[in-house]
């Protein structure tokens, strides 16, 4: 494993949860069906609710749509700019010297997402391994009640190489897909299901199919059904090597929001992968394009 401070597991944060600076986050957001007359792939629903309900002791709750992304577009959970970002981070009481947790809820997804966020802005994090819901099967405390919050800092990125800049790099858009796609030794990503990979069926993206010579490795064939934690690394460096995909490429992964993507991109970095990059609006943005070029079977 390249960084296991990247990721923790339940027994670990159990020890540590008195620590003064531990800083644990829920990271908890669902996508649901529109409503009918709202032309969008799905709705952001807030895991606020459901973490007044039910949370690890500390914790306080991060809401990637209202406060982390561009609400100045139809589309969901694309990136905000660096004042929004770092404004969102001071009120959450984000400081150097932190040691940062992240979870969410039913998947991995939101909180590898905060993870690939933060490591953009220069912060390291550790993703909780199984989540809330392994930590709830297990017993472990929790508490009820709105978040309590953390002392308000003033939290200042020092941005990894490509991001907010016109250099590839941690996000990218379709000028930049489009770029990847006719460079030599890169290698698209989609992290969807089968059935979205293929176009087999209608798609809430809009038009049906995946970006011209992408190659699939779905986020969810990367978790453990039973226990909701990652596979394993010898796992998952074998499916995405049966797909071509090697540490001598650059890799592009995509979805359907730029969310479940963060899983591969998880592992990707753990097994060593450098050139990596979150197409940030995926299939969400591509598949209603007409001016995209688009594939099926």
């Amino acid at each position: 494993m390249r960084d296991p401070n990247a990721l923790i597991t339940t027994e670990q944060l159990a020890e540590i949860l008195n620590d003064p600076t531990l800083r644990i986050y829920d990271c908890t957001t669902s996508t649901v069906p529109p409503p009918p007359g709202i032309d969008a792939p799905y709705v952001a629903v807030s895991g606020r609710p459901a973490f007044e309900q039910a949370h690890i002791q500390g914790a306080d709750y991060l809401d990637i749509q209202a406060e982390f992304s561009d609400n100045a577009t139809p589309l969901r959970f694309m990136l905000a700019d660096l004042p929004t970002l770092e404004a969102a981070f001071s009120r959450h009481g984000l400081a150097p010297g932190s040691k940062i947790v992240l979870y969410s809820a039913n998947t991995m997804w939101m909180s590898t997402r905060f993870w690939w966020m933060l490591r953009s802005l220069g912060v390291d994090a550790a993703v909780l391994d199984g989540g809330f819901d392994k930590w709830r099967a297990e017993n472990r405390q929790t508490e009820s009640g709105p978040p309590k919050g953390y002392p308000q800092t003033t939290f200042r990125a020092a941005p990894r190489p490509g991001l907010f800049t016109d250099r590839p790099g941690f996000f990218t858009d379709r000028h930049g897909v489009l770029a990847a796609m006719a460079a030599p030794n890169t290698v698209i990503v989609n992290a969807l299901n089968d059935e979205l990979f293929r176009g087999s069926a209608p798609s809430r993206y809009g038009r049906p199919g995946r970006i011209p010579g992408s190659v699939q490795v779905s986020a969810a064939t990367l978790i453990d059904p039973a226990t909701k934690t990652f596979t394993t690394l010898a796992d998952a460096q074998a499916k995405f090597e049966s797909q071509g995909v090697t540490p001598d490429k650059h890799v592009v992964c995509y979805c359907g929001g730029g969310i479940s993507a963060n899983i591969d991109l998880f592992l990707l970095h753990q097994l060593g992968y450098d050139n990596l990059t979150l197409y940030d609006a995926s299939m969400g943005e591509w598949a209603r394009d007409p001016t995209l070029p688009i594939e099926t079977g």
